[in-house]
């Protein structure tokens, strides 16, 4: 299984050099790991249940993931990120690297860094015209929604899945994680900088349309307000936030549909809406089900819990133990590699808010930069943008490394 599962690692990362859509290579490697499970198991029932447990849960997050990008795009249709470019004073590639860190940053921890990686990637293409500047750009937001995520209870999942464990308080966790996951973004922002040099031209001619200035603020605080909403639903009701993602997406069609009635006859076009839903991106939906689907048969085959045991076991030292999960999670999914460290110290070992379930929190969630297929959100920029696993390799991998371990000492310092 491991075999099968690197293999199309390799496909999927060599995917410019072999020209095979990565999202067919995901979807073939993501099946054939399920195959070989279930061939070598005893028990083809349990694996059948097993398959159905992670079906469900990877439902969850793909109808999480079109439900926001129909969001982002019904946004983009109605011109409402120019709004936000207007406000932007600045045709300097630095200062907007600068403004677009930093407001990923903060935005995942209110959003979380899928959803926030999805709505900067929409923003960044509509600036940057260069395709380096722009994926230098999104690189950045990568890094900065992980580590945003990484501080915040409800920023990512991993963090949301301690909390709910009781392994970490939110207060706790935003005291002793926020500086941290703040220096894992300086410095890689600090080394990239040197990548943008000079002026950018603003794309700012908008699209010719019939839509207002007004209907632009009301899709863009409508839709922003309701991604917002999507975490604090979940923690009101307790249901999943792909139920408040469609809660969130019938809210917006429905304030699109009245918008669109509102309109005289002979300025009526056909509602935004459907052309939202036309411009997902499929492939990227597909790409991130098949990578699901291999972590998910790597996990129920108990690979990445022998994993975890076997780093528990070299490591005696919770540090490196820790770091060595967050290093992991560059390749393999951190919420498996999560679950399974979960499952083998319980809060007797380590109480609520140890060092160790904080130190836990910040690897997990930003050790996933490092690779742009460690993470949720690398996966659907990469997805959005094209960008390949070897560029962002070659240009931000090593960079988030360098602000990981600088997070790191940061942790161990402040204890």
């Amino acid at each position: 299984m491991l075999a099968v599962f690197f293999l199309g690692y390799l496909f999927i990362v060599g995917e410019q050099k072999i020209r095979l859509d990565k999202a067919a290579t995901a979807l073939i490697t993501g099946v054939l790991c399920w195959v070989t499970y279930i061939l070598s198991a005893s028990n083809i029932d349990l694996v059948n249940q097993q398959l159905f447990e992670h079906v469900s849960e990877i439902a969850g997050i793909l109808f999480f993931l079109l439900g926001a990008m129909t969001i982002v795009e019904l946004i983009d249709l109605y011109d409402g990120f120019q709004l936000i470019i207007d406000k932007i004073n600045t045709t300097n590639k630095r200062t907007l690297l600068v403004i677009v860190t930093l407001l990923s940053f903060v935005l995942s921890s209110v959003l979380d860094n899928l959803t926030t990686a999805i709505v900067m990637t929409a923003l960044i293409r509509k600036i940057l015209s260069e395709k380096e500047d722009r994926y230098i750009s999104i690189g950045m937001i990568i890094i900065a929604a992980n580590a945003g995520g990484a501080w915040s209870p409800i920023g990512d999942v991993t963090t949301t899945m301690l909390w709910i464990g009781n392994q970490i308080s939110p207060l706790s966790i935003i005291k002793s994680i926020f500086a941290p996951a703040l220096v894992a973004t300086l410095v890689p922002l600090t080394m990239l900088l040197f990548k943008m040099k000079g002026h950018f031209m603003p794309l700012t001619a908008p699209r010719q349309s019939n839509t207002s200035r007004v209907d632009q603020i009301i899709v863009l605080c409508s839709g922003l307000g309701l991604l917002i909403f999507v975490p604090f639903f979940k923690l009101l009701t307790h249901l999943p936030p792909f139920m408040g993602m469609m809660l969130a997406v019938g809210i917006l069609w429905l304030i699109s549909e009245i918008m669109h009635k509102k309109k005289n006859e002979n300025e009526a076009q056909a509602s935004f809406i459907f052309s939202a839903l036309e411009r997902i991106d499929m492939p990227s939906i597909l790409f991130f089900m098949g990578i699901l689907l291999a972590v998910a048969a790597l996990q129920s085959s108990g690979i990445l819990q022998g994993a975890a045991h076997w780093l528990s076991f070299k490591f005696h030292n919770d540090v490196l133990l820790v770091s060595g999960i967050g290093i992991l999670s560059a390749v393999f999914d951190n919420v498996p590699l999560v679950a399974a460290v979960q499952g083998m110290f319980d809060l007797n070992t380590y109480p609520t808010d140890h060092f160790f379930w904080r130190l836990l929190a910040f690897c997990s969630g930003t050790g996933g930069s490092i690779l742009i297929i460690g993470s949720a959100a690398g996966v659907a920029a990469m997805g959005i943008e094209k960008i390949s696993f070897f560029w962002y390799l070659r240009n931000i991998s090593f960079a988030a490394f360098v602000g990981y371990l600088a997070g790191l000492l940061t942790s161990i310092l402040l204890g």
